[in-house]
């Protein structure tokens, strides 16, 4: 078995399967109210945007009225009638207020007879900033900047955002009624909750005012944070739309990709490869040189003792893990994940593990992910442990040329980790 060959190839299954031209496509293509409504407006945002609005534009054609999507800036999609805008990622930007502001607007006009359908996908959230007044964007970016360095989860950064922003939270679907809207949502965060996707602009917000304030007491963040954030969160005023709201008597969110869809579909192409395969958990959260560890000792189980399959196996997982920042170098979760796992695989033979992002995008480099196996660390002429320490993974894999390049995919829903002994 060549277990490199087989790894992309397995990951080329995976990122198929979370295509969202195919899952856009199919789910408007079931409907059957779509000549019922006067206009019909498409909005949304995420790092998927540029590939759903070009597959709702296919599907839906000269029925739609105006759209605007906005996109990571990169996005090479190209469409007519959706204004695609190029946004900051991930931190937000101008750029992105101002397509906020212009989904706002579209969202207005939108009366009781029109339909307005909302592109969602991973990093919605921070290509959609509308920082609630007196808060201003820099102040919102500098908060970003506080939660990311600290290791925040997705949730508690969007439990946040939802609390600073106007846009978030159900509050784009409080904007466009009383039109029905229809929100078509590629999953990129773990449980695929639908109020913390792209922090749920248009799904109830169980979150609170105090919850955002809990999560900056988590991590010591109360008094490090611009004043207008703190007092508009200890103020408490005007809080977004909760479950049971009649406002989304007339909202349909609908989830048309997701991780675990992903993890099946790799699954199988193992399995076609002659590997006995199990899916581990598409809900993997944590320090991400954590989880890498543990992957390694899984792949040294089955090496030693055949457990919890023998050779030649396969073992998928997915979800999305958290780095917290103590260095200055370059990388991403996924490089970090893999370079975690090469320490603790050294000197193991027949082994590899594979961490990809299936954005193609991992933080703020142009790779994927990264790809380690028993071999890693001595082939290198870099101190792999060093390099861990000062994040700075990107250089190690670069210079084995083990990094996934795949540019970005089109698509988003979360990680994608194997495990692979021949």
């Amino acid at each position: 078995m060549n277990l490199r060959k087989d790894a992309r190839a397995i990951l080329k299954a995976a990122l198929a399967a979370a295509d969202p031209t195919a899952a856009v496509t199919a789910a408007l293509q079931k409907r059957r109210d779509l000549d019922a409504y006067e206009r019909i407006f498409v909005v949304g945002a995420g790092k998927a945007g540029g590939t759903m609005a070009r597959a709702a534009e296919k599907v839906l054609g000269k029925r739609i009225f105006a759209g605007c999507v906005n996109v990571k800036a990169g996005d090479l999609a190209k469409t007519k009638r959706i204004e695609l805008r190029p946004c900051g990622h991930p931190v937000p930007d101008e750029r992105g207020v101002a397509g906020a502001a212009r989904i706002a607007e579209l969202c207005a006009q939108a009366g009781p007879k029109d339909l307005v359908i909302c592109l969602l996908s991973g990093g919605a959230s921070a290509l959609t900033p509308a920082p609630a007044p007196p808060v201003t964007l820099a102040e919102k970016q500098e908060t970003t900047r506080l939660l990311l360095a600290c290791g925040a989860t997705i949730h508690e950064l969007n439990a946040l955002r939802k609390h600073i922003s106007l846009f978030k939270g159900g509050q784009l679907a409080k904007m466009a009624a009383p039109a029905r809207v229809v929100s078509l949502i590629l999953s990129d965060v773990v449980g695929d909750n639908l109020d913390v996707i792209g922090s749920g602009p248009t799904a109830p917000d169980a979150s609170t005012f105090e919850t955002a304030l809990a999560v900056l007491d988590k991590y010591g963040l109360r008094e490090k944070v611009p004043a207008s954030v703190r007092n508009r969160l200890e103020a408490g005023e005007t809080e977004t739309p909760k479950p049971g709201d009649p406002l989304f008597r007339r909202v349909e969110n609908i989830l048309v990709g997701s991780n675990q869809k992903s993890l099946d579909a790799a699954a199988a192409a193992a399995k076609a490869r002659g590997y006995r395969t199990l899916v581990l958990a598409s809900t993997i959260e944590g320090e991400t040189a954590d989880v890498a560890r543990l992957h390694a000792a899984i792949a040294r189980q089955i090496r030693l003792f055949g457990q919890p399959l023998r050779a030649p196996a396969c073992i998928v997982s997915g979800g999305e893990t958290t780095v917290t920042i103590r260095g200055e170098g370059k990388g991403g979760r996924n490089q970090e994940f893999a370079l975690a796992a090469a320490i603790d695989l050294a000197g193991l033979k027949d082994t590899l593990i594979l961490s990809a992002g299936t954005d193609g995008t991992d933080g703020p480099t142009d790779a994927a992910g990264a790809v380690a196996d028993g071999d890693t660390v001595s082939r290198s002429r870099r101190n792999a442990a060093e390099d861990l320490r000062k994040n700075d993974s990107y250089p190690f894999f670069q210079d084995l040329k083990d990094l996934i390049v795949t540019g970005p995919t089109g698509t988003n829903v979360m990680d994608l980790h194997l495990i692979l002994v021949s």
